[in-house]
């Protein structure tokens, strides 16, 4: 595959398909073949589903030359991250215990294909996305394509490393904690949280009925217009949602992207209630945020609360274990599963067990107040920009302990203080490249909108990319 095209965006592949520049059959095996060449030093793609792939492309080839309607994802291979079922295809969570053959599409797999998408592969995940780093038992760990002995993040780390080496332009990514942004983060590369219930899932089970979630299917890409198309072709009410979906139609996205800020309020902080930053990721988000400045935002720092970010973390944590527990504790109990989990997954969902009733309704008690509190706060701020993460990426398996000389009190979480508050609120938040690190690997800044808006995080987002482009920077180990 000629790198050229590998780095090409969505929508320009889009332009060369429909001009019948480009053959969605020749774009697919081009994409199966750098797949083949570097999966096995990146640990992206768990499953490479060939024969699937290259008869969807067909199909899509074929409507081009008839002349028909063409969709929005239209010959474009676009991989699911493993957590998602697609019929007929091994499906593993990343868990050894739970690996089975798919029994039908999901929601997001389904609404891919009927916008003319390309299922390519399924990528690597940490256990039931139970990490914000990815590693498992089922095919190990997924590694940074800018550094390949540092952790790609999670838990869509899979996704995150495949668009960032060029294997796709795009991937399916979702975020319970931060599991778009992180790798999106880590890896350089632009990761969209929407509004919770704006990207539905289908009805599952018995916990999708719950009111108050936290876990958003979205996009994972390398620029800010490829997110705005993925997002529309996976967005939208469905009759067999999950509750909590939106019910109205989403917003053209990418007619959001050439509004700009100019007259936006902007706050900006940089520890979110007394959470931890690397001097570097600060300096990089500090200088990120004065070019909102520039291009004409009301900017101001803003304060929280010093213990605010501990706190509720603990709530979202305590929730997320309860939760976790009341789903998937069938693992934990069965002694023969037990021991083909990882002590992340396990560690968890033993925390989960150990909650009372009383402990479940402190945490959910909890959360509709943090609700409350960030709905006042954006009565007053159209955005809020903050870091991503604590650090940048670190060597596999070594999350850091420390921080600017603060002991973090649950290393493998507390590096990511910064996306987990609003999963609990369900604002849309992005990731977006702002810069490298001393050694050369990336550092994110996260925008935030209100409940709703994805279309200014989006016009945000496009504005400071036009500014500050990243598009043009890639692993040089995977440029070739």
């Amino acid at each position: 595959m000629d790198h050229e095209l590998a780095y090409q965006p969505l929508y320009r592949l889009r332009e060369l398909i429909a001009a019948k520049e480009l053959s969605p059959v020749e774009l697919a095996e081009a994409t199966l073949e750098r797949i083949e060449r570097y999966n096995d030093r990146l640990g992206a793609f768990i499953t490479v589903t060939d024969d699937l792939a290259l008869d969807q492309a067909r199909e899509a080839e074929a409507a081009v030359m008839a002349g028909e309607p063409l969709g929005l994802l239209h010959g474009i291979p676009v991989p699911i991250k493993d957590l998602e079922g697609v019929k007929g295809v091994r499906f593993t969570h990343g868990c050894v215990p739970a690996d089975e053959i798919a029994a039908s599409d999901a929601l997001c797999v389904e609404r891919v294909t009927d916008a003319g998408g390309i299922i390519i592969g399924k990528t690597n995940t940490p256990e039931f996305g139970f990490s914000g780093t990815t590693e498992n038992l089922v095919y190990g760990p997924c590694r940074n394509p800018w550094n390949p002995e540092r952790t790609s993040g999670g838990s869509s780390g899979g996704a995150g490393a495949a668009v960032a080496a060029g294997l796709t332009s795009v991937a399916q990514g979702s975020d319970g904690g931060g599991s778009i942004r992180i790798p999106s983060c880590l890896n350089g590369i632009y990761g969209l949280k929407a509004t919770q219930g704006r990207i539905p899932r289908r009805h599952s089970d018995m916990s999708s009925w719950n009111p108050i979630n936290n876990s958003s299917v979205g996009p994972m890409t390398r620029t800010v217009r490829d997110a705005a198309i993925l997002a529309a072709a996976l967005a939208g009410p469905a009759p067999d949602a999950e509750y909590g979906t939106i019910q109205e139609e989403p917003p053209d996205f990418e007619a959001a992207l050439g509004r700009g800020v100019r007259g936006l309020r902007v706050g900006f902080n940089l520890d979110l209630g007394g959470a931890v930053v690397d001097p570097q990721v600060a300096e990089r988000v500090v200088r990120a945020v004065l070019v909102f400045d520039e291009l004409g935002a009301r900017v101001e720092e803003v304060t929280f609360g010093p213990d605010r970010n501990e706190v509720m973390f603990q709530d979202f944590f305590d929730y997320f274990a309860a939760k976790g527990y009341a789903c998937l504790g069938q693992f934990l109990d069965d002694p023969k599963s037990q021991e083909q989990l990882t002590d992340y997954f396990r560690e968890t969902l033993e925390h989960g067990r150990s909650l009372s009733a009383a402990d479940c309704y402190r945490s959910l008690n909890k959360i509709g107040f943090y609700r409350a509190e960030t709905a006042r706060f954006f009565a007053g701020y159209d955005l809020l920009l903050t870091p991503v993460t604590s650090v940048w990426a670190f060597p596999i398996g070594r999350p850091p302990e420390v921080v600017a000389g603060r002991r973090l009190s649950k290393p493998a979480w507390r590096f990511f203080p910064f996306t987990f508050p609003f999963n609990v609120t369900e604002n849309p938040a992005a990731s977006v490249p702002c810069g490298f690190s001393k050694d050369g690997l990336p550092i994110g800044l996260q925008i935030v909108g209100r409940w709703g808006d994805e279309e200014t995080v989006l016009a945000a987002s496009a504005a400071f990319e036009e500014a500050r482009p990243w598009a043009d920077r890639r692993p040089p180990e995977f440029d070739d």
